[in-house]
C-alpha cells in the first residue's frame, strides 16, 4: 500500500515546489427560499496542486456560485473559481418548496503558507455575485487533517501529454464495477476518452490534456436505480433517478467521490456508471457522469461533460422538466450558449452571426415541437411501462433521424443566429444554431458559441502563463 502511495506521489508530482492541494469540506443545506453553511472538515490531499501557479484567477465569469481565496493580511486574491452544484439545482425543483435538505460540498485551491479568508458568493436575481458565506482558513490549524484516506487502486494513465501544471487534468471514475471488471474499466475509460477527442475543440487541444483514471472496486456490479427497485452501495454512491428524474445520475457522497479523486492529479472529473441504461448528468466544475454501456453513450459522454467542463446550458426545451418554469421576467443567464435576448443589439455572441441572419431567427419550430411531444408521449410509457431498454434505444434512434433531417434542412442551417427554444423554455430563451450537441441526440458537432466556450476553459488551464489581474467580480 505504501509502494503504490509513493508510485501516485511520484507520477502526479510536477514540481518539489507545487504546495499540496487544500480541500474545504463543507455542508449546504436550505430550501427553495433559504441556504446555510457550515464547515464540515479542512483537509491537505495527498497529491501536490496540479495546476499552474500563474493561472489562479478565474475571469470566466460562469458559475451560479463563485470562491474566492483571500490573504488575510493583506486581503490579495490568491485563488478563484467558478462553480456550479447540486443543491444550486435541487432549490429550483419542486421538493425544495416542501422540505429541507443537505448536500456536501468541497472547496479546492493551493495550500497557502498562512492564514486565508475563504469566501463564498452566490449570484442574487439579477445574476450579480453576492457574498453569501465567509470563514477563515489557518493551514496550521491542528485540526487540518493531511492524513491519506485508503488508496482506491492503480492510477491509470488515458492520456498524457506533458506536466500537470501545464495542462488540464481530467479524471476518469469507475462506479459500480467489481474487481474482476477492472479491465471493463478500463476498456470503458479508453473507448469514451477517443470519443471525446474525435470531436472539435477537443480533437484540436488534445496535447492540452492529460487524462487518469481510477477505480474502486465495488461489491456488487451496478448502481442503483430506485424506479425500478434496484438498490445498489456502489463505492462513489452513484444512483439513477435523481431529483425523480429516471435518466439523471448523481452521486450524492461527496465525501466519496472527493477521498477517491484525491489520489490523482484532477481539475475535471467523469464518473463512469456501470449500467446500460440511457443515463448521465453533469454541473459545471462538479463531475459529470455516463453509463457506460447504453447505446447513447458516446454521445451522453460529450454532452455532460459540456455541462461540466465549460457550464454549457442545455439548448433542448421538449423534455419533461426537473425544474420549475423559470420566471416571466427572464434574467440573462451566466451560460456562454443561451440568451434571453433583451437587446438584440447586444447579443452576446453577435461577433459570431452569420451576415445577413435575423435576429431572432425563424425556424419550423411548430412542426418541431409536434413532432417532440409524440416523443416523450412515447418515451414516458416505455418507462412507465418498464419496457426493455431496446425499445427506448429504437424511439430515440429514429427521433435522431427525424431531426437530423428536419434541423439540417432548414434554410438557417448551420448558421448562428438567434434560435426561440433553449434552456428548458420553449419561449424566451434562444440558443446560437438551429442543432448542437447541447441541443438534439443528432451527429451533429457542438455549435460555434460552445466551442469558443469550451477553448475558453481550456485556456484557463492550459493556456499561456499571463499576470493575472486580481478583482472581485
Amino acid at each position: 500500500m505504501r509502494a503504490s502511495l509513493l508510485l501516485l506521489l511520484l507520477t502526479a508530482s510536477t514540481t518539489l515546489a507545487a504546495p499540496r492541494t487544500f480541500r474545504v469540506d463543507y455542508f449546504h443545506t436550505g430550501n427553495a427560499t433559504e441556504e446555510r453553511f457550515s464547515l464540515e472538515r479542512l483537509v491537505v490531499e495527498p497529491l501536490p496542486w496540479p495546476g499552474h501557479l500563474a493561472r489562479t484567477v478565474d475571469d470566466t465569469n460562469l458559475g451560479k456560485y463563485l470562491f474566492e481565496v483571500r490573504d488575510r493580511q493583506t486581503n490579495r486574491l490568491l485563488y478563484s473559481r467558478g462553480f456550479a452544484s447540486i443543491f444550486g439545482e435541487w432549490e429550483l425543483t419542486p421538493e425544495a418548496k416542501e422540505m429541507h435538505r443537505t448536500f456536501g460540498e468541497s472547496l479546492r485551491f493551493p495550500t497557502p503558507d498562512r492564514p486565508v479568508q475563504v469566501i463564498l458568493k452566490k449570484r442574487d436575481a439579477q445574476n450579480a455575485f453576492r457574498e453569501v458565506w465567509s470563514l477563515v482558513v489557518d493551514p496550521k490549524d491542528p485540526f487540518v487533517d493531511p492524513s491519506s484516506p485508503p488508496v482506491p487502486g492503480a492510477l491509470l494513465k488515458l492520456v498524457e501529454s506533458g506536466p500537470s501544471q501545464d495542462k488540464v487534468d481530467f479524471l476518469i471514475l469507475g462506479d459500480g464495477y467489481t474487481e474482476a471488471e477492472r479491465p471493463k474499466f478500463e476498456k470503458d475509460a479508453r473507448r469514451l476518452v477517443d470519443i471525446l477527442f474525435s470531436t472539435s475543440p477537443f480533437k484540436e487541444r488534445k496535447s492540452d490534456f492529460n487524462v487518469w483514471g481510477l477505480m474502486p472496486a465495488a461489491a456488487e456490479s451496478g448502481v442503483s436505480r430506485p424506479s425500478t427497485g434496484t438498490h445498489r452501495r456502489p463505492p462513489l454512491g452513484s444512483t439513477y433517478d435523481a431529483f425523480g428524474a429516471e435518466r439523471y445520475i448523481l452521486t450524492f457522497d461527496n465525501t466519496a467521490l472527493r477521498d477517491t479523486a484525491a489520489f490523482a492529479p484532477y481539475e475535471f472529473v467523469e464518473i463512469l456508471v456501470n449500467g446500460n441504461t440511457y443515463g448521465g448528468g453533469g454541473i459545471f466544475n462538479l463531475f459529470s457522469t455516463v453509463a457506460a454501456d447504453s447505446l447513447w453513450a458516446p454521445y451522453v459522454f460529450v454532452h455532460e461533460f459540456g455541462h461540466h467542463f465549460a457550464g454549457l446550458a442545455d439548448e433542448y426545451y421538449t423534455s419533461a422538466p426537473i425544474y420549475g418554469p423559470a420566471p416571466e421576467d427572464r434574467v440573462e443567464p451566466w451560460e456562454k450558449n443561451v440568451t434571453a435576448l433583451k437587446d438584440p443589439a447586444q447579443l452576446k455572441w453577435k461577433d459570431l452571426v452569420s451576415p445577413g441572419t435575423p435576429i431572432p431567427t425563424p425556424w419550423n419550430q411548430a412542426t418541431y415541437d409536434a413532432h417532440a411531444l409524440q416523443v416523450q408521449q412515447r418515451r414516458q410509457k416505455i418507462r412507465s411501462e418498464r419496457k426493455p431498454e431496446a425499445e427506448m434505444d429504437a424511439l430515440l434512434l429514429s427521433q435522431r433521424d427525424w431531426e437530423e433531417k428536419f434541423l439540417g434542412t432548414q434554410k438557417v442551417s448551420g448558421k448562428v443566429g438567434a434560435f426561440e427554444g433553449a434552456h428548458y423554455e420553449s419561449r424566451g430563451f434562444y440558443r446560437p444554431q438551429a442543432d448542437c450537441l447541447m441541443f438534439t441526440r443528432d451527429r451533429v458537432p457542438f455549435c460555434a458559441v460552445c466551442q469558443r466556450g469550451i477553448r475558453e476553459i481550456i485556456d484557463l488551464y492550459a493556456g499561456p502563463s499571463v499576470p493575472q489581474t486580481r478583482k472581485s467580480p
